[in-house]
Order: structure tokens, then sequence, then C-alpha cells
């Protein structure tokens, strides 16, 4: 089929969904005001109209049909770049349906336990490629007392599980949360949020659906309210994006679309497969928020009369350093790729992907308290655009906002809102969540360095320079 417009996109959404946002139940979110932005948003990814941003966002398959890079499976290391650069071009709205790339990678390992499961794997892969669908990852489960396992709550349903097993499919119970962009995809592609032991056997289970399935529904939240001030908030009124709270109330799962039903030997590997993809992405945001912050940095130094200042340089140096570390270890994940046997797909390299990711999450408050030291308070005591444009207000505010005939009053305070908007407000608040636990926290990672670091040519060669034979 075709690839969809975004028109095409905006109206398939129209399909009985049941969502939720502020205590309303919202029939239609098309038409809806809180998801205009959202909408919009996403959208943006299914627009053909500029030929350079094409290059990255489209590719042919073996067929020669055309598809959205999103569903490309990369099999060469150019292919892994060429996907980094969509990524860099491409919204969190359809940045999710990467997930799919998860599940390719683990299709083999699927297939060694369950031959059907890998085929409908396949088939549910190629069913919204072909179809230019979007695809939300639903993998966080509400896990209730941590201290205790999945089948050890007090209620059962803590973590999602199968409650009952049919000739023709399962019944899933439960609910998962912080699904990104859940009421604006058209599949929920469902994974366990960890391994699982034997006796967790229902809780091991994968599969994806529509969004509009009978059980399902969907609680929104999102950082920003639904209209915004593009003056006040530049980023969030263009990129505010709902998180779901998505609830599957007995929910019917044909078995050509169980990925695992009960294989625990599985669980593990589904949910480790999206944490990869997951980091990259959140890597790729990253380098492109970086080069934001040195920008206004040195934008906010030079409206100040304070850019040759010694302390703003050094300031400046963390921020370039920070961002060139991530930026380098993208880069070099991308260099020294992996492939899967047999299927030829490649992948970042997992260890600098989860280094990288770590060293981003662990020092990215730090980093930030660089920014906002060279901006100064007025980061979030600037005057709003209402008592700018107020004739009497306005005029006390270009005249104590005055730095030098060079700098326009209203860019000064541009800058300041783009600064509280990226850090310190909506986007700001949710990115700083984001940055840390995006592919599990700071523990995810470590467990990660340390299962995928060569450790024993490490300790060889320690016995070799201590002279241990």
């Amino acid at each position: 089929m075709a690839r969809k417009t975004p028109q095409q996109y905006i109206e398939s959404l129209n399909d009985g969904r049941v969502t939720y946002w502020d205590g309303e139940r919202i029939d239609d979110i098309t038409t809806h005001p809180r998801f205009q932005v959202p909408l919009a948003l996403t959208a943006s990814d299914y627009d053909d109209g500029d030929p350079e941003v094409n290059e990255f966002r489209f590719y042919r398959d073996e067929e020669g049909n055309e598809h959205h890079r999103i569903f490309q499976i990369p099999t060469t290391k150019e292919h892994l770049v060429e996907r980094v650069e969509m990524m860099k071009q491409t919204t969190i709205g359809t940045l999710v349906t990467g997930v799919f790339m998860a599940l390719m990678s683990v299709k083999d390992d699927v297939a060694k336990v369950n031959p059907r499961y890998a085929d409908n794997i396949e088939r549910i892969y190629k069913y919204a490629r072909d179809n230019d669908l979007r695809g939300a990852e639903v993998i966080t489960d509400p896990k209730g007392d941590r201290k205790r396992r999945a089948n050890e709550q007090d209620d059962p349903d803590l973590y999602v599980r199968i409650v009952e097993r049919r000739e023709d499919g399962i019944v899933v119970r439960g609910a998962k949360l912080h699904i990104t962009a859940a009421s604006l995809v058209h599949e929920l592609v469902v994974m366990p949020t960890k391994g699982m032991r034997p006796e967790e056997a229902d809780y091991a289970v994968s599969f994806s659906i529509p969004v509009n399935t009978p059980g399902v529904s969907i609680i929104n939240r999102s950082f920003a309210p639904a209209e915004l001030n593009e003056f006040d908030y530049p980023a969030s009124s263009h990129h505010s994006m709902p998180e779901g709270f998505v609830v599957f109330d007995d929910v019917f799962v044909p078995w050509d679309r169980v990925f695992l039903a009960g294989e625990v030997e599985l669980a593990s590997v589904l949910a480790r497969s999206l944490g990869l993809w997951e980091r990259t992405g959140g890597l790729v945001e990253s380098v492109r928020n970086g080069e934001l912050y040195i920008g206004l940095a040195q934008l906010v130094s030079e409206m100040q009369g304070k850019d040759k200042d010694p302390v703003v340089q050094s300031s400046l140096s963390e921020l370039i350093v920070y961002q060139e570390m991530i930026r380098m270890g993208l880069d070099y994940a991308c260099e020294h790729y992996e492939t899967s046997q047999p299927s030829g797909m490649v992948f970042p390299n997992t260890l600098a992907v989860n280094a990288t990711k770590y060293y981003l999450a662990a020092n990215f408050h730090q980093t930030i308290k660089y920014l906002h030291d060279l901006a100064g308070g007025l980061v979030i005591t600037v005057p709003m655009e209402a008592d700018l444009r107020n004739e009497e207000s306005g005029k006390f505010i270009r005249k104590y906002l005055y730095t030098r005939k060079d700098v326009d009053i209203e860019a000064r305070m541009r800058v300041y809102n783009l600064i509280r908007d990226l850090t310190a407000d909506a986007y700001g608040g949710w990115w700083f969540v984001v940055a840390l636990q995006s592919g599990g926290g700071l523990p995810a990672q470590r467990t990660m360095m340390n299962r995928t670091f060569d450790m024993e040519k490490a300790k060889a060669a320690a016995r070799k320079a201590a002279g241990i034979s």
C-alpha cells in the first residue's frame, strides 16, 4: 500500500479508541483541542515536501516499494548511519515505532523456541510497514511492591499477565505506564518489563494489538497544556507529546498477534532488545539538544556582554565537552556495529551505547547547571509576552531589559524563554526525567556494561602487566 499523507494519518486515528485526558473521555482525538499539537507533530513525519529530508526519511524495500525509514532493517553500516540521520529529523511520535526493530532483532532467538511467534513478529512488522502505521513501546509495568516478584504481589494484575488461554488466542489483564504517544499510534506493541522465572510464566507475555481493541483504555498526561504561547514557550508549544497510562482490561489477543505466551526463557531477551534502541534514540536527542544548549549559552553571554569572560569560556567548554562526548559515543557505536546472525541485521555497539547513555544521564543535571549559571535568574523571571505587548508595562520591560543598541529586547527575551522551556519548565521538566530514565535508569546501563565488557581481556592485560603468568 502507498504511504499515508499527514491528513490520512490523522484521519486513521478516529477509530473508536478509548482515551481519557484530565477526567474527560475523548471519543475523537483528531478534532479535540488537547491533541492538536501532538497530532501536528507526528503528522509532520508523513510529509514528503522537503527533498533534503526525504533522502533520510524514506527508503525503498527489496521490491522497490517506498516506506518510512523507521521500518528499514539495517544490514550495513551505511544503513545504520542513515537511520541515525533519520532519527535526528523525526519526532518522538514516530521514533517509538522503532519497537519493531527491537522485535526483528530477536526474531531468530524467538524462532528457536517457537517458530510461530517468529513468523508473527515478521508478519506484524510488514503489516505496519506496508500500511504506514505507527507503534508504541509498551513495556513498563506498575510493578507494585518492588521487593516481590510478579506472582507474589497482593494484586496479581500489577504486571500484565495472561488470565485465560483459549484455542483462538489469549486474554490479558494489567497496565503499562509511561507509554509515550500511546494515543497517537496504531499498534500497541507489548513486551515484558524484565526477565521472568518459571513460576511467573503467565507474566512472560508479548503481543501487538490495535489501539482500538476492546478492553484497552489510555489515560493521558502531558508536560504542556493544550495551548501555549509560542513566544513564552517556543519548544513546548510545538513539541508536546502525551504519555499514556495503558490499561488492558481482559483484552483478547488472537494467536497470530502473540510473540510470547509463557516461555520464560524469552522474557529477558525481549525486554533487553528494546533498551538498546531506546537508548540510541536518547543519544540522538541529546546530541540535538546539546547543540542548542551551547548556542543558547553563547547567545545569552553575548547579549550580556560577557562572552569573553574566562568563567563564561570555561562553562561553555563544559557544555561542549558534554555534547561532543555523547556525539562521539554515538558515532563510535555506529562505526563498531554488531551483527545479528543469521538475519544479518546490524545494530549499534551495545557497550558503546550503554556507556554513552550512562554518561549522558549521570552528567545531565550537572551540565545544565552551567547554562543556568551563565543565564542567571531571568531564566525563570523574564516577563511574559502579554506584558511586553501591554503599552504601560511594556515600556518598562523594554527600558530595563536593555543591554546595548545591537541587542534586540524581544530577541533577548526569546533566548531566555527557550532556555527556560528546554531546561526549567514544561519540556525541560519532562526531559530532566527522560534523560535519566529513558531506556532504563542508571542501574540498567551498569548491568549492560558489566555484561558486555570484555572482562577476561582486561584481566589478561592486568596479569601480564603485573608479571603474573
